[in-house]
């Protein structure tokens, strides 16, 4: 055994690596970061604004009952949609190839999204947000089977530290967006939104589809839905769809109830409309700069100690500082301090994306990831609605301390996912 062998996980090997990979794989990886940038800015606008918008839609004012209830009725469909759309693209993207169905998600979700400035009823609001969700729902799942089907195995924590990364930046641009038009009317940010529909251009002409895809096509045609409760894929499947469901049930009433729990804080609650969107805003983007750390936390761990026993760790560790923080009051600084601990923890989310599309069949791969982890978003959905019910009655932190606790089950049920190979 040579001792002087370079190790492969080191910064120069892997620059070396780098520098070795073909421009195919680099223009599909560029395509899905560019993808998961927009997703995270489309993502998150609605958050930004909900309050204000859904008021000014319903001409009340932003304390009324129906504000809240209404707000979170229409993240609650976004987050079906996003459920809904990681199956359909995911099917698209099993039949019709990944980079085919990259272009469809990224068009669906940044048009959408636009459209949604023109909203004049609530439930105009409602339907244009589950439509530009089936883009997003979609983008997860195709982008990430392009990349575990291009890039070494080697590299998956790393990709999915990368890819979440882009996410959390493209929040931060929605975040920057908000500042920018912290005085406008709230309906003017999504027009941002549309941003995201010129590089379907570039796809579409530098984009290869993946040889592994190509090469499986044209042996059989891909295996319906059904085939993911066939013998053989069916455990992986209710797995995770076991985890996927419990945990993002608590990240998204957190992700959406966190801005109203900040408007309401003692210190901003009788600012301006304008200074609480500033502190929303700046909560947002303390939350996503401690994700962005988190992302290459959980990456290490994930190197280290293996996909299983890092998610159930951070799952646990999630829980534990979410009850922390909503459990007594604290100043306001000491609350974004949290909000970093938060956004670390939630780095976790990243690891399903290399984890999840390698574990199902070529052909099945995108279907089965899209359909496992955005069907945790339907269970979001149900969450976000009926955490919200705790605040037509109390403070949001009281919705946020109940929906902690359910991290404990995630974390134990993520000690049975199941660990896909390295080569």
């Amino acid at each position: 055994m040579n001792n002087d062998s370079p190790d492969p996980n080191t910064g120069p090997a892997l620059l070396r690596a780098y520098r070795s990979l073909s421009p195919q794989q680099r223009k599909s990886g560029l395509a899905a970061w560019l993808g998961w940038l927009f997703d995270g800015l489309d993502m998150h606008i609605y958050t930004l604004v909900a309050t204000p918008f859904v008021a000014a839609l319903l001409l009340l004012p932003a304390t009324h009952a129906d504000v809240g209830f209404k707000s979170s009725i229409i993240q609650a469909a976004f987050l079906v949609g996003w459920a809904f759309g990681g199956t359909l693209f995911g099917r698209i993207g099993d039949i019709f190839g990944r980079s085919r169905a990259l272009i469809l998600t990224i068009l669906c979700y940044s048009v959408f999204t636009g459209l949604s400035a023109l909203s004049t009823e609530w439930w105009h609001l409602l339907i244009f947000r589950f439509l530009s969700a089936l883009g997003i729902g979609g983008e997860w799942a195709v982008g990430a089977s392009l990349l575990s089907e291009t890039w070494p195995k080697r590299w998956r924590p790393w990709i999915a530290a990368i890819l979440q990364t882009a996410v959390n930046l493209g929040i931060l641009l929605a975040c920057f967006s908000g500042w920018i038009l912290e005085s406008a009317d709230p309906r003017w940010i999504f027009v941002v939104g549309v941003l995201p529909a010129l590089i379907t251009l570039w796809i579409r002409r530098a984009v290869p589809e993946t040889e592994e895809w190509t090469a499986a096509r044209n042996l059989e045609k891909p295996p319906g839905i059904s085939a993911l409760f066939a013998r053989g894929v069916a455990s992986i499947t209710w797995r995770a769809l076991a985890i996927c469901g419990v945990a993002l049930t608590a990240h998204w009433a957190f992700m959406f109830w966190q801005q109203k729990f900040i408007r309401n804080h003692p210190e901003i609650i009788n600012l301006s409309g304008s200074g609480k969107n500033r502190a929303a805003v700046q909560a947002l983007t303390v939350l996503m700069l401690g994700s962005i750390a988190g992302n290459f936390i959980a990456g290490g761990l994930a190197k280290k100690f293996g996909y299983r026993r890092s998610i159930a760790a951070m799952m646990a560790i999630y829980g534990i500082c979410m009850a922390l923080t909503f459990a007594m009051p604290w100043s306001y600084q000491q609350t974004l301090c949290w909000f970093v601990a938060l956004g670390i923890c939630a780095g976790v989310f990243g690891l399903f994306t290399m984890c999840l599309p390698p574990v199902f069949p070529t052909l099945l791969r995108s279907t089965g990831s899209g359909f496992c982890y955005n069907f945790g978003r339907l269970a979001a959905a149900g969450g976000t609605v009926f955490f919200g019910l705790f605040n037509t009655v109390s403070q949001p932190g009281l919705a946020l301390l109940y929906a902690s606790t359910l991290f404990l089950p995630a974390a134990l049920l993520a000690l049975i996912l199941p660990e896909p190979l390295e080569s």
